[in-house]
């Protein structure tokens, strides 16, 4: 028998051994490209169910424990693997509805139910994943409480089981066997089964090695936030400032500003880009820190500069971090037919979309997939009876999906998988048109866009007999390898040149935060030297992060 204090501190355990190992399940991903990986996305899934876990008494159900720990995690879910992980956990919390304590057979329950949930949700399941795993892992569960055995043997069954069907999973795929590798996401399911039945067993928690927020190629926004977050607990100085400031030209060093603010102040943190400092400074002269700012640069509109009184503030934190359920956002009215969500990482990207119609962009992509609750709060800003997601990634697709039931309006989500599709998609929007019009023409769109990209190798790897080091410039056709290269302009060139078709007639070339402008209008003019006469080539800068260039063909 279980209880809530007992499975409330097996979650906890599972989360922070599936965060201690997430790099190892990251590295077991086929492709070696800097994404959100499969291991970090499950241990910040998991890892949004521990916060809340922790806030809770010791004096609580099995029951109340897996609804709490289902709800934050479909709210805190990210990438593929974390949608179906929190799918399970949705089901586990059904299996053990209305429980105080919990045996052996609802268990086995919960988890059938969960592994249901989590299929019915996948469009086209695939056999040799997470999904494989779990099911396989259940159905064992249920040969086991028909036992007569202790928890302990139970959950050691279920997770000698799970070990099991992994190893198979590398001859279930031939992608995972070209790469002679396990299941990423079924490696996570094991680790969190394992953390769970090592707390079962009484063992201590686990020292917590590192925070999941930090992904393969860090965006400065996540750093930022990473970074602010070890000072919340010190108050040495009254004021904590924020500001962003847009850069005079990239040859601004933020380090001269950071330099200056620890001259009047501390717990500083200063993140920059080509184009921006974002700054965070706790001081007991704000207006110094406001005014020295201007000699690098300007200040932006939104969000604008912040201050605010720590010493007040401290004593409604301490109230706030008892409060067991996450407040809602308000949501705005809607006021016309169609609003539109995009996700998307750099400034020229951001304001592309923007200047296309969208209402609210979520940060992120590729270094960073953002959460189903992220999704959710930008479809709540959407002044919209309709709102459009485009997620822009085929990892953050699933996401999306998951807040059409969570959301107060209609909402539709696209199958863009590329930056491109979703601009393409953007514009076959038409005003007059109804929903349905609009979302056949809005497919059509994107699904005729060609996307290619180029990025770099973030580990060692093996990809169809073709060795890949660390670093090795990747070219990425519709998601796949396409060939690897040393040179960023010589890949983008010979991509591009492949992906051309006899009818196309559009090429779209979008630049990364790590391109200059000048290396971007090389390979603009050498394109323009093979094609211009009969295609149309256009040049955004995007800044995006991780991806040196973004193609599309049409």
């Amino acid at each position: 028998m279980i209880t809530g204090k007992q499975l409330k501190a097996a979650i906890i355990h599972a989360a922070i051994l599936i965060t201690n190992q997430r790099r190892s399940v990251d590295e077991l991903n086929v492709y070696p490209v800097p994404d959100g990986d499969t291991g970090t996305n499950m241990s910040m899934t998991v890892g949004a169910a521990k916060r809340e876990l922790e806030l809770l008494s010791d004096d609580v159900s099995v029951s109340e424990v897996a609804d709490i720990a289902a709800a934050s995690m479909l709210r805190g879910a990210r990438g593929n693997s974390g949608v179906i992980t929190s799918l399970l956990f949705r089901g586990f919390s059904k299996g053990l509805s209305g429980l105080q304590t919990a045996e052996n057979s609802d268990f086995a329950n919960a988890l059938e139910l969960g592994v249901a949930g989590a299929y019915k949700a996948v469009m086209k399941p695939t056999e040799g994943t997470i999904l494989t795993v779990s099911r396989m892992a259940a159905q064992k569960a249920q040969e086991l409480a028909k036992q007569k055995m202790d928890t302990e043997a139970f959950w050691q069954g279920i997770l000698d089981e799970a070990n099991e069907v992994l190893k198979q999973t590398t001859e279930m795929l031939p992608a995972l066997k070209k790469a002679n590798v396990v299941d990423a996401g079924g490696k996570g399911f094991c680790i969190i089964i394992g953390g769970m039945l090592e707390s079962f067993r009484g063992a201590a928690l686990p020292a917590e090695e590192g925070e999941s927020q930090k992904a393969a190629a860090p965006d400065p926004q996540l750093d930022f936030n990473s970074a602010v977050a070890q000072y919340d607990d010190e108050i040495n100085f009254t004021y904590c400032t924020e500001y962003i400031i847009e850069k005079t030209d990239a040859s601004v060093d933020g380090a001269k500003l950071r330099a200056y603010l620890e001259t009047i102040g501390d717990c500083v943190v200063v993140v920059e880009d080509d184009e921006i400092i974002k700054v965070h400074v706790h001081t007991d002269n704000p207006g110094l820190a406001i005014s020295k700012a201007l000699e690098f640069g300007s200040f932006i509109n939104d969000p604008k500069p912040k201050i605010e009184n720590m010493r007040i503030q401290h004593e409604g934190k301490v109230r706030e971090a008892k409060i067991v359920k996450q407040q809602e956002v308000l949501p705005v009215e809607p006021t016309k037919e169609f609003g539109f969500v995009a996700v998307a990482a750099g400034g020229g990207l951001e304001r592309a979309f923007l200047d296309s119609g969208v209402d609210q962009i979520v940060k992120g992509g590729q270094t960073m997939n953002p959460s189903t609750d992220d999704i959710l709060r930008a479809i709540h800003a959407t002044p919209a009876r309709t709102v459009f997601v485009l997620p822009n990634n085929k990892n953050i697709i699933m996401a999306a999906e998951q807040t059409i039931n969570l959301a107060n309006r209609n909402v539709v989500v696209l199958q863009t998988r590329s930056i491109p599709q979703g601009i393409a998609a953007m514009l076959a929007f038409d005003e007059s048109a109804d929903l349905n019009e609009n979302l056949n023409q809005m497919t059509k769109a994107f699904e005729q866009v060609s996307s290619g990209a180029v990025t770099f190798a973030a580990r060692d790897s093996e990809l169809d007999g073709q060795r890949i080091h660390k670093n090795d410039v990747l070219a990425l056709e519709n998601g796949k390898l396409a060939f690897t290269e040393k040179d960023i302009n010589k890949a983008a060139y010979k991509l591009t040149k492949k992906m051309m078709k006899g009818d196309s007639t559009f090429i779209t070339l979008i630049y990364g935060a790590d391109v200059t402008e000048e290396k971007a209008q090389q390979l603009y003019d050498q394109l323009s030297a093979k094609f211009g006469g009969r295609v149309e080539i256009t040049l955004l800068r995007g800044g995006q992060p991780v991806y040196y260039y973004l193609i599309s063909v049409e």
